[in-house]
């Protein structure tokens, strides 16, 4: 009986850190966004999605789930398709009409919403440590955007809402995911493509179609199609499905602090007192937030 439990556990582990891989995904999003240029939104939500999509198409030929495609309620497409193409028609509109630091800061509350909506869940009951993680995390968001000085780029107030609505809506799905936990994975391929042809008409809809002008460009479009808009989004599922929330909820915290640091690199911030004392405080609310798998660790490796 004791075996089962600790294999349960590892299973719990592994899931977690299995999501863990898209926060790191993810913190490259904002850097190659901005690295794509001047493509429409749109336009770039599109050709990202569609990558994805293949990529997915090919894992799920693979391992033979094709047919896990069809026949799914109607409820599980506008739970994902929502999810992910509502995040990221808000995320890539926001950082077209604002500084990248500042939106994907704002962007980035989703890991405090997803901790504190986690309690609603069966057998997610929230401790003290996990609200501790979570609330040093969002100080050290608010040290970075406070701290910034004045910034070359000024976000314009449709900015700060579709920011605003990512953190909503991203932080919905990934704890409603667990009200979903019986679809399996391999439908996120579907979610990505039917994502790409919504993004693609919205972009002959509303956009004039402009193709990337450099070979840095061409690349950041492959890289967001199949990382941050790609293979991120099964490992979150898993993970979100078969993990702790509260502990990958508090842990993304890690996200806002890595993305800022390739801003940093493209040149994007300047670096600056503020953001070191942002360091610890998201990465100590990550680990103390993260204390039931660090532990669990521990006892597994004795």
């Amino acid at each position: 009986m004791a075996e089962g439990v600790d294999l349960d556990q590892g299973f719990y582990r592994r899931a977690t850190l299995v999501g863990f891989t898209a926060i790191l995904m993810w913190s490259l999003l904002a850097a190659l966004t901005v690295a794509t240029g001047t493509i429409p939104p749109f336009q770039l939500a599109a050709v990202c999605f569609a990558i994805g999509g293949v990529l997915g198409l090919i894992w799920t030929s693979i391992r033979g789930e094709l047919r896990l495609l069809t026949g799914q309620p109607l409820s599980v497409w506008l739970h994902g398709v929502g999810g992910i193409f509502g995040y990221h028609f808000f995320y890539f509109t926001a950082l077209r009409h604002g500084s990248p630091a500042e939106v994907s800061l704002i962007a980035y509350l989703w890991p405090l919403l997803i901790v504190l909506f986690s309690a609603a869940l069966p057998a997610h009951r929230l401790k003290a440590h996990h609200i501790v993680g979570a609330v040093l995390g969002l100080v050290g968001v608010a040290v970075i955007v406070f701290g910034r000085g004045r910034g070359l780029i000024i976000t314009e107030p449709v900015g700060y809402l579709a920011a605003g609505a990512c953190a909503l809506i991203w932080s919905a799905y990934s704890v409603s995911n667990r009200i979903f936990s019986k679809v399996p994975t391999s439908l996120v391929t579907g979610f990505c493509l039917v994502s790409s042809f919504l993004a693609g008409i919205c972009h002959l809809l509303f956009e004039q179609t402009l193709w990337p002008q450099t070979a840095l460009a061409w690349w950041a479009v492959l890289g967001l199609g199949v990382g941050p808009v790609g293979l991120a989004f099964f490992v979150w599922d898993y993970g979100c499905k078969r993990g702790d929330l509260r502990v990958l909820g508090a842990s993304a915290y890690l996200a806002p602090l890595l993305s800022t640091a390739a801003l940093l690199a493209l040149g994007l911030e300047s670096p600056r007192l503020s953001i070191i004392l942002a360091a610890f405080l998201i990465t100590g609310g990550a680990m103390i937030a993260a204390r039931d798998l660090i532990r669990r660790r521990s006892s597994a490796s004795r």
